[in-house]
Formats: C-alpha cells, sequence, structure tokens
C-alpha cells in the first residue's frame, strides 16, 4: 500500500489548509481492514479449537463403531449393543453438521478477506494521485474484484451495483437466488 509522505491520522477535528477527505477516506478504510483482519485472527483461533475437537470427537467415534461391532447381537449384551449404536449413530450425524457448519465459517472468511484485500486496493488507489483521476485504473480495480468472486450469485450482485442497482435490491436478489439454489456447500 503506498503510504502518503506525512502520516498524522485524522485532523477533521481540526482542519488546516492540509487537511483532505482523500487522507480520512484512507484512514476511514485502513481501520475498517484493520477491523475486518483483527476479527478474522480472533475467529480462526477459536474454529481451530472447534476443528480440532471435532476431528478428536470423529476418531473416537470411529473407535466406539468398532468396538461396538465386535459385541454379540443377542440378549442384553445385544440390546445395549443397539442402544449405544443408536447413540453413536446419533452423535457422529452431530458431528457431520459441525463439520458443514465449518464450511460455511470457511466460505465466510474467504468472502472477508476478499471484502479486506478489496479495500486495501481501493485504499491504494484514493491514495495515490497519478491514478485516482485514471477511469482505467477504477476499471482494472473493479475488474480486480470482481475476479475474486467465486459464484456465479456474488458476480450478478457485484455487476448489479456497478449497473447502478441501489446495494439493498442487489442484495434482496443475491438473497433469493441463494435460496432458489439451496443450502449447497462449496469447498474450497
Amino acid at each position: 500500500m503506498s503510504e502518503p509522505a506525512n502520516r498524522t491520522g485524522t485532523r477533521a477535528h481540526m482542519p488546516d489548509l492540509d487537511w483532505s477527505q482523500v487522507r480520512e477516506t484512507m484512514l476511514m478504510l485502513e481501520l475498517s481492514i484493520a477491523q475486518i483482519e483483527s476479527a478474522m485472527k480472533d475467529s480462526n483461533t477459536s474454529v481451530d479449537v472447534l476443528t480440532d475437537s471435532f476431528t478428536t470427537m470423529a476418531g473416537y467415534m470411529h473407535m466406539i463403531a468398532g468396538t461396538l461391532a465386535a459385541l454379540p447381537d443377542k440378549g442384553e449384551v445385544g440390546e445395549t449393543k443397539k442402544n449405544a449404536i443408536e447413540a453413536a449413530t446419533h452423535v457422529s450425524g452431530m458431528v457431520q453438521q459441525s463439520i458443514v457448519a465449518f464450511q460455511f465459517y470457511d466460505k465466510l472468511t474467504q468472502r472477508l478477506s476478499h471484502v479486506s484485500h478489496s479495500l486495501a486496493a481501493l485504499n491504494e488507489l484514493v491514495g495515490d494521485q497519478r491514478r485516482i483521476f485514471n477511469p482505467q485504473e477504477w476499471v482494472m480495480l473493479q475488474e480486480k474484484i470482481r475476479s475474486k468472486y467465486t459464484t456465479a450469485e456474488e458476480r450478478t450482485m457485484f455487476d448489479a451495483v456497478m449497473g447502478g442497482m441501489p446495494v439493498h435490491e442487489a442484495l434482496e436478489q443475491y438473497l433469493s437466488e441463494i435460496k432458489d439454489k439451496g443450502n449447497d456447500i462449496d469447498l474450497f
């Protein structure tokens, strides 16, 4: 990121002749980037712990299933075996649901990472006096941002907003398309 020569922070409270709305915009973009990055870092730590826990649980469930399979099917032990297998199957299903939730989380963090990188690229463009007034630079930035989208629905929303559709309408359209598509998980 290209840094202005004189980094003094906000001057909005006491503007002087050197005050610039561009510098204020850049500071706010940098703050947004920092907030996104710190939130992702904090949540990644928690999700790593959960992922390790569920991986271990899946291993134990496999071991329990193997142990139960070796028990006899008849008599009192057979009834206990049946009940334990039902419980183990239920817990295995819950572990699988948790894994799906982690996949949604992975998709969320990838999206936030794209937003963070897009904000950083916008910040660089706004801060560069040679590029800010060049429409081709803005086109290249838009193309770069659009290329990061992984689904057709995201690209459609981007195109709608760039075409002038209000954000809330584009978001409604996006959510409708996602709902119609179902809850498919894209693994990255």
